[in-house]
């Protein structure tokens, strides 16, 4: 049997000097002794897939309420292992850590709420007053806090690097608030994460919205990301051009190679231009270091102008999204009304821990799924 130091030994073999190596790992927040035949990172990896908040986004929107608009369209676990699968690729090609990736891959969507982006404005919009709601924090929350599966500790006591990757977009007050290092930079692989999501949301929802209908074809040969691909598929498959499903799958999947392969020769060539050599490197270097080109950055955005606009708030989409968040404020407000309606595990945390009531109810819905969520407002807000 290959015990965990031989384990991490021989992977590490193959990282790249700037890449995060498990033995550098500032650990975890409770003392552990580490598993004797699994690395650091893989058991953060299977402490997410375990919990019972990573089975939970099987039944939370992505884009479609699933339960009123079928089962077809991609749901939050669904775009989890789309995430993972382009993260693990993006991960192997660099020589960085695919186990950290992994981890982080999996985990970086712990923190949404039911209903998709709807949801997590509803719970913005009633928590304005007590310091709002994001699904990156919440993640950390529902990592640190919510998961009771051990004696000895609350939560999954991740390790810093995987908690790490919910800190996309937090200013250096906010990274200190949370236990990190206020000026560093996230590691690489902490980076490719992000957006690898964009990848798999740019061009899943994309064939969802075309799938669906409410995406023309017509109009996204206005846009040259999509123009230019379609001439691609069609160059080398012209029988595509009489079957419409099998050309868009086609050029799903060839714009997820243009996107991949601009964006690990884009990484390394700013990784070459920093002259970065080392994971300190990474972490004291000001700019992001994983991303796109310059062209390709404006084809992606013009893309992801034309999804906002014409997908996520098109009426056919916003029809169910639109209607639960506003009730799943008055979801909200019917636990704030009556908070011996919670589980006697979050009421307690208002006496035992101080924690605000706002904060506590905003904990217990954003932990919904879409379909619980329905039952709440069937028995506490129908009329």
């Amino acid at each position: 049997m290959f015990h965990r130091a031989h384990i991490e030994s021989n992977s590490e073999a193959y990282l790249a000097p700037y890449a995060m190596r498990a033995r550098a790992s500032r650990g975890r927040s409770y003392p552990e002794t580490e598993a004797l035949y699994r690395g650091l990172f893989q058991r953060d990896r299977d402490r997410i897939v375990h919990c019972a908040a990573f089975r939970r986004l099987e039944y939370k929107t992505q884009v479609f309420v699933s339960d009123l608009e079928g089962d077809h369209h991609r749901n939050r676990l669904t775009h989890t292992m789309e995430v993972t699968q382009i993260a693990r690729t993006l991960a192997r090609a660099l020589a960085l850590n695919e186990d950290l990736v992994e981890a982080l891959a999996l985990a970086h969507d712990l923190g949404h709420g039911p209903f998709g982006h709807s949801g997590e404005e509803a719970l913005n919009e009633v928590m304005r007053r007590h310091g709002g709601f994001n699904h990156n924090i919440q993640g950390l929350r529902v990592a640190d806090l919510f998961e009771r599966r051990y004696p000895d500790f609350p939560g999954l006591n991740l390790t810093y690097e995987t908690r790490e990757g919910w800190t996309k977009n937090m200013t250096s007050e906010l990274r200190a608030r949370h236990g990190f290092m206020r000026d560093e930079a996230p590691p690489l692989e902490v980076q490719l994460v992000g957006h690898a999501d964009e990848i798999a949301y740019d061009t899943h929802d994309l064939e969802d919205g075309l799938h669906s209908k409410v995406i023309s074809e017509d109009a996204l040969r206005g846009m040259d990301l999509w123009h230019q691909t379609e001439q691609e598929v069609l160059s080398e498959h012209t029988t595509l051009k009489a079957d419409t499903h099998l050309r868009w799958h086609a050029v799903v999947r060839r714009m997820i190679r243009l996107l991949v392969g601009d964006l690990l020769s884009e990484t390394e060539r700013r990784i070459a231009l920093a002259k970065v050599h080392s994971l300190a490197g990474v972490r004291t270097h000001r700019d992001e270091l994983v991303g796109f080109s310059k062209t390709m950055a404006v084809k992606k955005n013009i893309l992801e102008k034309y999804l906002n606009a014409n997908f996520y708030l098109h009426s056919e989409v916003r029809k169910h999204t639109g209607l639960w968040q506003e009730r799943l404020k008055e979801v909200f407000q019917a636990y704030l009304d009556a908070p011996l309606r919670l589980p006697d595990a979050h009421r307690e945390r208002t006496k035992k821990e101080g924690e605000p009531l706002e904060r506590v109810v905003c904990d217990y819905v954003a932990g919904m799924t879409d379909r619980f969520a329905e039952i709440q407002w069937e028995r506490y807000c129908k009329k």
